[in-house]
């Protein structure tokens, strides 16, 4: 199967949104899910959540962090993956009525737009908050201004919304005295720590979708772990979404940096011989 870009959307210098052809997986993806993709035979695997998955058109959006994923968004219109496996993990869990407030940080946005219109569509009060550093780094801002019913934005310049964190949007509803029924956040593991912690104290039912290290997506491996309510889980089989408040984030933090290293080796040499004129790194 041929797994081919049909368009692709640079959304900041560093993210962008691609269209690629993926009949099988669309037939049964939901939101929270996500799929394992390579560039080529000998590429590396890459998780991404899901974004849409509509007339066998997969919507990913990738930002560029070390080799792999700046090899992905170099990719152009007509290019192809070698691989896009899934859907991988567990659907989010969706309620049917209250209120929910769906916090998305920079790049955690993209996943956040299908869990926030499955909730709209079955008639949940959706309030969205979108926060980034600054307004030039905020994405997909009609996409899910289009699926809520109260938008807000952050970003901790001020150059757009509230100036400040996610956190602080949320923080003020709940000090306004807004009923939520539910959170769910996603984004850096510091930010996703940070709103368990502001709706920890006021007992709101928090859900996050963990992105730890992972390699081979159904759970053999064991590198995705992560340790929630004091057990062992594996995000890409028992989550991606996991009880906020149950998570051990200091944990997942330190396990997100372990190969951090080899990472900025990777990338050196990527860069070095792309300024060569060197064939793959």
């Amino acid at each position: 199967m041929v797994f081919r870009i049909r368009k692709k959307r640079v959304l900041t210098p560093v993210t962008v949104l691609f269209e690629v052809e993926a009949p099988l997986v669309c037939r049964h993806a939901q939101p929270g899910q996500f799929v394992i993709v390579r560039l080529g035979e000998k590429s590396e695997r890459i998780p991404l959540t899901i974004m849409e998955a509509r007339d066998g058109v997969l919507s990913i959006v990738i930002q560029a962090v070390g080799k792999s994923t700046r090899e992905l968004i170099g990719l152009g219109e007509g290019d192809a993956l070698a691989d896009v496996v899934g859907p991988l993990g567990q659907p989010c869990p969706l309620r049917d009525s209250g209120t929910v407030a769906v916090v998305g940080g920079g790049f955690g946005v993209a996943p956040i737009i299908p869990i926030a219109r499955a909730l709209h569509d079955r008639g949940v009060h959706v309030i969205a908050i979108n926060g980034a550093r600054t307004a030039e780094l905020l994405i997909l801002e009609d996409e899910l201004r289009a699926v809520s019913d109260r938008y807000l934005v952050s970003t901790n310049d001020g150059s757009k919304g509230v100036q400040g964190m996610v956190t602080d949007v949320l923080r003020q509803l709940i000090d306004q005295g807004e009923h939520l029924d539910e959170v769910i956040a996603i984004g850096p593991m510091v930010m996703m720590r940070a709103v368990a912690e502001v709706t920890r104290p006021h007992g709101i039912r928090t859900l996050v979708s963990l992105d730890p290290i992972m390699v081979d997506g159904t759970g053999m491996c064991g590198v995705c772990r992560v340790s929630v309510g004091g057990e062992t889980r594996f995000a890409c089989v028992d989550g991606p979404i996991f009880d906020a408040h149950q998570v051990d984030f200091d944990l997942a933090v330190r396990r997100g940096h372990m190969y951090d290293s080899e990472q900025k080796v990777a990338l050196e040499h990527y860069e070095k011989c792309r300024c060569h004129g060197g064939g793959e790194a």
